[in-house]
């Protein structure tokens, strides 16, 4: 996806309504979204499938690292204590460990 073109990427609504088609073949042919206004004021992104999908994936990586960032503040345990947990745990289910 490319960035949008302030100059001709933004479209007042009531041009969308009378041209969504020739629009939406001109998105996807320049690979750029279009911003749709409502009395001048940006109101709505408009994108391809595939672009929407790669902002969201991308945004679910973010979300991941910044929660892996703010987990090395969080109780670390070593691996015997894990394997004495998980062997408590067991034991508690009644299975030999």
């Amino acid at each position: 996806m490319r960035p949008v073109d302030l100059s001709s990427d933004v479209i007042p609504i009531a041009r969308f309504k009378t041209q969504a088609s020739a629009l939406l073949r001109r998105m996807h042919r320049q690979d750029r979204p279009l911003v749709i206004t409502q009395r001048g004021a940006p109101s709505a992104v408009l994108m391809t499938p595939e672009d929407f999908e790669a902002l969201t994936a991308s945004a679910r990586v973010v979300a991941k690292i910044l929660r892996g960032l703010e987990s090395r503040h969080a109780r670390t345990f070593s691996a015997d204590e894990v394997r004495a947990s998980a062997k408590r745990a067991a034991r508690a289910r009644g299975h030999a460990g």
